[in-house]
C-alpha cells in the first residue's frame, strides 16, 4: 500500500501538469527553464519528461504560473499536513494569502498583531515612513496557522492550567483569540537574482519584527538551476530550508549532465542540509 505522503506528492505533480504550470513547448523547453541557459534547459527538460509534462503551444505567463504554483503548494499542505497529527497535534489551518496584498495579512495573527498599529502610524506620518521604510513589511504566500486552545482541551488529561498562572501565553484562548503563525512558506516557481534576494529580505523581516517565537521560514521552488538554487539556499540565519518541487528528479537530471560545477553544487546543498524535497516539508513542519 502506497504511503499517504507519496500519494500527496504524486497528486501535487499531477496538479502542476494538468493546469499547465509545468509544461513543455513544441521545441522541448520546459516552462520553468531559462531558455537562454543550456544547462537550465537540459535539466528542466529531464524533470518535465520524468513527471510526464504535456506539450502545449504557449506556456503560462510568469505571474499566472507563480499564482498556480502557490495554489498547488497550498493544496498539497492542506491534504497532507493534518495527517501528521500524531507528531504535531493542534487545531491547524493553512491559508494562501499571496493574492491579498491589499490587506496587511500578517498583522491578523500572533506574534505580529502589533504591526497593524505600526502600519497605521507609518501611513499617517511621512517622517516615520522615511525612517522605517519597508523594514517591517511581511507579505507571505502561505501561512500555516495554529488556533489557540481552550482550557478544556489543555486540561483534558489533567488539571494543567487555571486562572492563576499562564495568563499571557498566546496558546490559550482565554488570553487571546488570534491564530498563531507556525510557519511562513514562500513559493517561487523560478528563481532569478531579484527573487532570491526578496525571499531573504522577507525572511529577515519575519525574524526581526516578531513578538514571540520565530515561525518556520521555508521556500518552495521549481527552479532547475543549481547555481540559482544556491543563491537562495546557501548560508544560514534567514531561511530555514529551501524545498524543491521535485528533488529526486532534479538530482537525476543534474547527475546526467557533464557539468561538474552544477553536480558539485547541488550535492553540496543537499549534503549541507540546505535543500530538501517538497515531501520533506510536512514532516519538518511537525517539529
Amino acid at each position: 500500500m502506497t504511503a499517504a505522503l507519496t500519494e500527496a506528492r504524486k497528486k501535487f505533480h499531477q496538479d502542476l501538469i494538468e493546469r499547465h504550470t509545468l509544461s513543455l513547448s513544441p521545441s522541448d523547453v520546459a516552462s520553468n527553464a531559462d531558455s537562454s541557459q543550456k544547462t537550465s534547459v537540459s535539466i528542466a527538460f529531464s524533470i518535465a519528461k520524468d513527471l510526464s509534462a504535456q506539450v502545449i503551444s504557449e506556456k503560462l505567463k510568469g505571474q499566472s504560473a507563480g499564482k498556480q504554483f502557490e495554489e498547488s503548494v497550498e493544496v498539497f499542505l492542506k491534504d497532507i499536513f493534518p495527517l501528521f497529527s500524531t507528531l504535531r497535534p493542534g487545531n491547524w489551518s493553512i491559508e494562501n494569502v499571496g493574492g491579498s496584498r491589499s490587506e496587511y495579512q500578517i498583522s491578523k495573527y500572533e506574534p505580529y498583531t502589533h504591526l497593524a498599529s505600526l502600519a497605521e502610524a507609518i501611513e499617517s506620518d511621512r517622517n516615520l515612513a522615511s525612517v522605517l521604510g519597508n523594514s517591517y513589511e511581511i507579505s507571505p504566500d502561505i501561512l500555516v496557522l495554529r488556533k489557540p486552545e481552550p482550557d478544556e482541551v489543555i486540561n483534558r488529561d489533567g488539571n494543567l492550567v487555571d486562572s492563576n498562572a499562564g495568563r499571557h501565553a498566546v496558546i490559550r484562548t482565554v488570553n487571546q483569540g488570534q491564530p498563531i503563525v507556525h510557519a511562513i512558506v514562500s513559493c517561487k516557481w523560478t528563481l532569478r537574482s531579484d527573487r532570491a534576494q526578496n525571499a531573504r529580505s522577507e525572511a529577515l523581516n519575519v525574524i526581526r519584527n516578531r513578538k514571540g517565537r520565530t515561525p518556520h521560514i521555508a521556500v518552495v521552488t521549481g527552479e532547475p538551476s543549481p547555481s540559482r538554487l544556491a543563491s537562495l539556499a546557501l548560508g544560514t540565519g534567514d531561511i530555514d530550508t529551501v524545498y524543491h518541487f521535485a528533488l529526486p528528479e532534479l538530482v537525476k537530471a543534474v547527475d546526467g549532465t557533464s557539468n561538474d560545477e552544477a553536480i558539485n553544487m547541488l550535492h553540496t546543498l543537499i549534503d549541507g542540509k540546505r535543500l530538501r524535497d517538497i515531501s520533506d516539508l510536512p514532516l519538518d513542519l511537525a517539529i
